[in-house]
């Protein structure tokens, strides 16, 4: 058992309290900021509200890609620690800082010059486009600025070094939390940038969060020297990396683009709808933070242990995060079907964006226990090298399910159908998700790899 691998030794209770605290912390940090946009735009507006709630489902997507190369940099780095070969981790950690960066380039110039035709598919009306155009353009540009973040981010988790990585995510909300009312709607007699001010507070936040993770990982066990990239074998680090990044990136990009679709049929029941659906789904992504953060923290428990040939501790983290989502999903559940009306009074004064917002959260919220045991489970797939399993379940969640779902019955049903269509995903994926991750745990890393 390796020496520098912290997370194969001591309590797995333990150990996922203390992984998963810390990023509730930080994820909740994140999320605040999306509940924060909305409710500085919503004062624009409700078309401005509008155009954020077709904005919302694309930058999660990219986000999600990001999200991705973090997995992929995190668990390649987990197993190099739980084998003991330091050496690797370390070169596996400055490439991904390197490739990382890359990434955001080449994503941000394909997303600058697909802008028009992506929204005009999601069916975003004439009005609301220059609206969207004000925040996706230099949100495109600043997306080399947030991948590098989430690069960073993986290194630091790779080593299970979870409360730094809240620290980083902290830095960046707390950016956003002053620039947002400054940069938006304007303060101390400056007029504000409108929608395209939140797109400057993200791109602002992460460019210093980036300083704040280069001066933690100085403290860390690996750190990152970008002068030695010629060390770090290329091929085999990228190869290394992409096999898990690439099928993460888009298990994690498949639920937002399940969103995109899903708004783009709302478009069709109008714009209180998308307003309403946009606007509920940024308390959402609030009320699962937990989730999100265990999906986060069992990446390095699952993939130290697996590495180190410790299946049955890996089982059992996967059983205490499965038993974790069903009661925090249901518990969370039963709250904001009660008190849906009252947060929609947050966001606006609409009452027919009132109305969609309370529907949605009425239906959906059934699913948060589901959705919980898909992201848990596709953490630990990818922890262990199978992230294409993980790919396989988070596609056919959205893609057999929640589209023809929403598809067949919107006519009927309009808007309650979209809802119910991703109920229904949530709790079908979860159950699959549970039966294969398991199954997984249980062979060992002899018969699986």
């Amino acid at each position: 058992m390796s020496e520098t691998a912290k997370l194969t030794r001591g309590s797995i209770r333990g150990h996922l309290v203390g992984q998963t605290l810390p990023m509730i912390f930080g994820v909740a940090a994140i999320m605040s900021v999306g509940l924060i946009d909305a409710y500085f735009i919503g004062k624009l507006g409700a078309r401005e509200l509008a155009a954020v709630s077709f904005i919302f489902p694309i930058t999660i997507a990219l986000s999600s890609l990001g999200v991705g190369v973090m997995v992929g940099i995190n668990s390649v780095i987990a197993r190099a620690l739980g084998e003991g070969d330091v050496a690797r981790a370390k070169r596996r950690a400055n490439f991904g800082a390197i490739f990382s960066l890359a990434t955001g380039i080449v994503l941000g110039l394909v997303l600058y010059v697909l802008l028009d035709p992506l929204f005009r598919l999601m069916q975003a009306s004439d009005a609301l486009l220059p609206l969207i155009g004000d925040y996706m353009r230099p949100y495109a540009l600043g997306l080399p600025v947030l991948l590098l973040q989430m690069g960073l981010n993986g290194v630091l988790r790779g080593q299970g070094e979870a409360r730094k990585t809240s620290y980083v995510s902290l830095t960046y909300s707390v950016a956003n939390w002053i620039l947002d009312p400054i940069l938006i709607t304007g303060a101390f007699g400056f007029e504000g940038f409108g929608v395209a001010g939140a797109a400057y507070a993200t791109i602002i936040g992460f460019f210093i969060a980036i300083l704040v993770a280069l001066w933690l990982i100085k403290g860390a066990q690996l750190q990152i020297h970008l002068g030695t990239i010629r060390e770090c074998d290329m091929r085999a680090s990228s190869k290394a990396i992409l096999s898990v990044a690439g099928p993460a990136a888009f298990s994690n990009a498949i639920n937002p683009v399940g969103l995109s679709v899903l708004t783009a049929l709302l478009a069709s029941q109008g714009e209180a709808a998308v307003a309403g659906f946009g606007a509920a789904g940024r308390l959402q992504s609030f009320a699962v933070v937990p989730l999100l953060a265990l999906s986060g923290s069992i990446g390095a428990i699952v993939g130290q242990n697996w590495g180190a040939n410790r299946p049955d501790r890996a089982r059992r983290a996967m059983w205490w995060s499965g038993l974790f989502c069903v009661v925090y999903g249901l518990a969370t559940a039963i709250v904001l079907f009660l008190t849906g009306n009252w947060f929609a009074d947050f966001f606006t004064d609409n009452p027919a964006v009132i109305e969609e917002f309370d529907r949605y959260l009425a239906i959906s919220v059934w699913g948060y226990a589901g959705f919980g045991l898909l992201i848990v489970a596709n953490g630990a797939l990818n922890a262990v090298d199978k992230a294409g399993f993980a790919l396989a379940q988070s596609a056919a969640r959205v893609f057999l399910v929640m589209l023809p779902f929403g598809w067949l019955l919107r006519a009927s049903y309009g808007s309650d159908a979209i809802y119910a269509a991703e109920l229904i995903a949530n709790l079908a994926g979860g159950a699959l998700a549970a039966f294969i991750v398991w199954r997984i745990l249980r062979a060992g890393p002899e018969k699986v790899g």
